[in-house]
């Protein structure tokens, strides 16, 4: 018999305990049951996940777009003509529309005022940065702050910084809890040069740990002379960014991780005088007023037109303000109170599970508790002996049961170098044997039996007990097990 064999994939029924444990599960977290709508829209809008036997837990990679979604989409394709943007026809004019009431509604999901805020349409959050890290005025004495914990993406603005002579500085994060070091960032922030551009960069909820860092570091930076990007494409979805009382500069966002559907579709939230600050280096079509080649002229539009390139994805922009409406109607109050009803369940369960000689199986990053943390739970499993055991078994195993989440370091290297306890010296020293590439199976050569990244599960939307309960009876069955013999599961 396979090792894997014995592992937990058949249907739930009565025999699991289910019942019982759900039935404990209700009377302990007693507002639970307001989000029974929920279920409901599950039942109705996501069945094809109970009906193929998935278990997802992936909704910090994206969540899941409701049938309705599709279908009313489609719709309004089959019932319309639609052309580029770019003209004052018929059809242009139709998308035109469209465009403009997606942008407003935008605003009004995120209370943004439109005296305030301009939307940028981008293909997706990463998107969003890079328009941001190129056009933004960093220059010598000016300097470029973020936390340890930001999505590459972020992290990538750093070489528009480093090419235009401007400072960078790393505030880290510390562990157990990966939060703020709020001693060093205050102190960072308050190193400043009035006449330069300053760029502070975090997120508002961590893709890698859950920590959520508070909100009242962006007015506290603001009020020192920085520029503030606040990354909510992991907080977004399940909590409410309510851009009347915070005014961050600029927030990315990636519409499919809110409500699945569209993918290719993002936009920058921006301060209208921030926005003004930026400088494209170059220009496009759809971005300009009027372009010249004998005359070597050309002029931006204002505002958000002058920072999107060629044509908007004009046939599935308007998929968004659908999708804006579907969260509505589930509620974002009760979906922010069911994810945080079951990550309690999932973190305190997780910490309950010990092998037969105490070890625990389970090492968790970030908060171990619902305060200060979202529905993004990191871990790794560790064997009898403390020896990690691999998050590619994981996942392998994992994929055999229909259960959806995911390994590695989620390009949130910083995060997971500081939970997984990397320290700066190792690392250069195994970027110094590297000349210009580095594979992942050189890096894990190189850190010897360190874990080079982590378990995260991830709650959303339409996240039941029955999908957390399935998963941590899944993960019971790493327990009292080698390691070492684990991993032959993976040949």
């Amino acid at each position: 018999m396979s090792m894997s064999a014995s592992f937990y994939s058949g249907p739930i029924d009565k025999r699991d305990g289910l019942e019982s444990a759900q039935s404990a599960f209700l009377a302990h977290y007693t507002r639970y049951s307001s989000t029974r709508q929920l279920d409901e829209l599950r039942a109705s809008e996501y069945g094809r996940l109970d009906q193929a036997g998935h278990v997802y837990l992936d909704y910090t990679g994206g969540s899941l777009y409701a049938e309705s979604q599709v279908q009313e989409h489609q719709k309004m394709l089959l019932a319309n003509v639609f052309g580029n943007p770019h003209s004052t026809n018929p059809t242009s004019q139709a998308a035109t529309i469209l465009i403009q009431n997606t942008r407003a509604a935008i605003l009004s999901y995120f209370h943004a005022s439109p005296d305030e805020y301009d939307v940028v349409f981008t293909q997706n959050a990463s998107g969003a940065l890079k328009l941001v890290g190129e056009s933004y005025p960093f220059d010598p004495g000016g300097r470029f702050l973020l936390t340890f914990d930001n999505h590459n993406s972020v992290n990538g603005i750093r070489e528009y910084a480093h090419a235009r002579g401007a400072s960078v500085t790393y505030a880290p994060v510390l562990p157990p809890d990966l939060k703020i070091d709020a001693m060093r960032l205050d102190t960072e922030l308050g190193r400043v040069t009035a006449d330069h551009h300053n760029l502070f960069a975090y997120p508002a909820q961590s893709n890698f740990s859950g920590v959520q860092h508070s909100l009242e570091w962006v007015a506290r930076a603001q009020t020192r002379g920085w520029d503030v990007l606040l990354d909510c494409a992991a907080y977004a979805p399940t909590n409410a960014l309510d851009l009347c009382l915070i005014h961050p500069d600029f927030v990315p966002i990636s519409f499919y991780k809110l409500f699945g559907y569209p993918t290719g579709v993002g936009c920058l939230l921006a301060r209208k005088e921030a926005l003004a600050k930026l400088h494209r280096p170059w220009f496009a079509g759809g971005t300009i007023t009027v372009a010249s080649v004998q005359g070597n002229r050309y002029y931006l539009h204002e505002g958000a037109e002058g920072f999107e390139d060629g044509t908007l994805n004009y046939l599935s922009i308007p998929a968004v303000e659908i999708g804006l409406r579907h969260i509505a109607r589930a509620g974002l109050d009760s979906i922010h109170q069911r994810v945080m009803s079951l990550t309690s369940w999932l973190l305190s369960e997780l910490s309950q599970l010990q092998h037969m000689n105490g070890v625990a199986l389970a090492h968790l990053y970030g908060p171990n508790s619902t305060q200060d943390r979202g529905g993004t739970v990191a871990f790794n499993f560790y064997d009898p002996d403390g020896h990690f055991i691999d998050q590619r078994v994981v996942e392998h195993l994992a994929n055999q049961v229909n259960i959806s989440l995911r390994t590695g370091c989620f390009c949130n290297p910083g995060a997971g170098e500081m939970a997984l306890g990397l320290s700066a010296e190792q690392l250069s020293s195994c970027f110094v044997k590297s000349i210009d590439r580095f594979t992942l199976d050189e890096f894990r050569r190189c850190i010897d039996d360190r874990s080079t990244g982590a378990v995260r599960v991830s709650l959303g939307l339409v996240t039941n007990f029955s999908d957390v309960y399935r998963f941590i009876q899944f993960a019971r069955q790493f327990l009292n097990r080698p390691a070492d013999d684990l991993l032959t599961t993976l040949s």
